[in-house]
C-alpha cells in the first residue's frame, strides 16, 4: 500500500504540474512504470485507484486517460461516502448545508435568469397546494439545484449535489408527522424566489437559511 500510494502521488504530480492534462493518455504501462522506477503491479493498484475517484479512465483496449478533472466529475466521489451516512449524522449534514445553500441562494440572486426563475414559478405551480409528500421532496432537490447551478459555481453545485442525498430520507419523515410541513415548504420556496425575483441577495440568504433551519429543527426535536 505504501508503494502504490507513492505511485499515487507521482501520478498526481505529473497532473498538476501539468505533464499530463485532462483527456491526455497516459503512456503505455511498461513505459510508465519505467519511468517511475516501480513495478507494473503497483502501477495498476494506483491507477485502479485513481479511476475509482474519477481521475483516470480506464478504457479496454485503448488505453487509460486523464478526465476531465471536471468538480462535478471528482465530488461524485464525496457523493459515494456521503450515502454512508448513520441517522445520527444527518444534523451535521443539514448544518453544512445551512452554512453553504444561503451563500449559493444569495450569489445566484444577481446571476440567475427571468427564464429560470419563470421555470422555477411553473414547477411549482404545477405541485399544487397540497402534492403528495415524496413528489415535494423530489421537487425541493430539484429546486435548489437549479438555483445553485445558476450562482455559476461548479464545486460549490457539486457540493451541495452530495449534501443533499442524507438529508432527503428526514425530509420525507418531516413531512409525513409534522403538521403543515408541506405548506411551510411550499410557502418558504415561493418566499425564495420572489426574493431572486427582486434581486435582493440577503433577503434570499435569509429565506433559503430558514427553510433548511426549519428541517433541522424539527429533526433536533423528534431525536
Amino acid at each position: 500500500m505504501a508503494v502504490t500510494g507513492e505511485v499515487i502521488e507521482k501520478i498526481k504530480g505529473m497532473i498538476v504540474s501539468g505533464v499530463l492534462r485532462p483527456g491526455d493518455r497516459l503512456p503505455k504501462e511498461s513505459e510508465l512504470a519505467a519511468e517511475l522506477g516501480l513495478s507494473r503491479n503497483s502501477l495498476r493498484e494506483a491507477v485502479r485507484t485513481l479511476s475509482l475517484i474519477r481521475i483516470l479512465d480506464v478504457r479496454q483496449g485503448d488505453g487509460t486517460y486523464v478526465t476531465s478533472l471536471d468538480p462535478q466529475l471528482l465530488l461524485e466521489a464525496v457523493s459515494f461516502v456521503v450515502d454512508f451516512h448513520r441517522d445520527d449524522t444527518v444534523l451535521e449534514f443539514l448544518a453544512v448545508r445551512r452554512i453553504l445553500e444561503p451563500a449559493a441562494t444569495a450569489l445566484a440572486a444577481s446571476r440567475i435568469g427571468e427564464d429560470q426563475l419563470d421555470a422555477l414559478s411553473a414547477r411549482l405551480d404545477a405541485l399544487g397546494a397540497d402534492p403528495p409528500v415524496e413528489q415535494l421532496v423530489a421537487a425541493d432537490l430539484e429546486f435548489h439545484r437549479s438555483i445553485v447551478r445558476s450562482a455559476g459555481n461548479s464545486v460549490l453545485c457539486a457540493l451541495l449535489d452530495g449534501l443533499s442525498g442524507p438529508t432527503s430520507r428526514a425530509r420525507i419523515r418531516r413531512g409525513l408527522t409534522q403538521q403543515d410541513a408541506v405548506g411551510r415548504t411550499l410557502h418558504e420556496h415561493r418566499a425564495i424566489l420572489g426574493a431572486l425575483r427582486d434581486r435582493d441577495a440577503e433577503a434570499a440568504r435569509s429565506w433559503a437559511t430558514v427553510h433548511i433551519a426549519s428541517v433541522e429543527q424539527w429533526l433536533r426535536a423528534t431525536l
